[in-house]
């Protein structure tokens, strides 16, 4: 992988580390004002399965920075390849179930990340 996309693939696991931290530790406060369309007062009786949520996202940041600490060069970038696909997939979900802006946030930055590692 080239500097820029282990660069942008850190970026993404940052993403997802927030995430996380979003929805097992923040769903109660700052959730609130990231999710404005939901009703604010399903939190309460969400906020296990946004936890469960939010370890998910936390496996796919574990995963993406797994690759980057990967000495084989194929091993990486095969591992990267696989989590952003899942990002992408999750992304490409989100958007269309739950809110559109997580197509930006999500899948974007995968088709970029996988660009980067494929193309360039």
């Amino acid at each position: 992988m080239t500097l820029l996309s282990k660069i942008v693939v850190a970026f993404i696991a940052i993403i997802h580390i927030y995430i996380l931290w979003l929805e097992m530790f923040g769903w109660m406060t700052r959730a609130k004002k990231v999710f404005r369309k939901f009703p604010p007062e399903l939190f309460a009786a969400t906020k296990t399965m946004a936890a469960n949520q939010g370890l998910y996202n936390g496996f796919l940041a574990a995963g993406l920075l797994w690759s980057l600490f990967i000495t084989d060069a194929t091993w990486s970038i095969n591992i990267a390849t696989f989590f952003l696909g899942c990002v992408l997939i999750a992304g490409m979900y989100g958007a269309t179930t739950v809110q559109k802006t997580i197509l930006y946030v999500q899948a974007v930055p995968a088709i970029i990340g996988l660009f980067l590692i494929h193309i360039l």
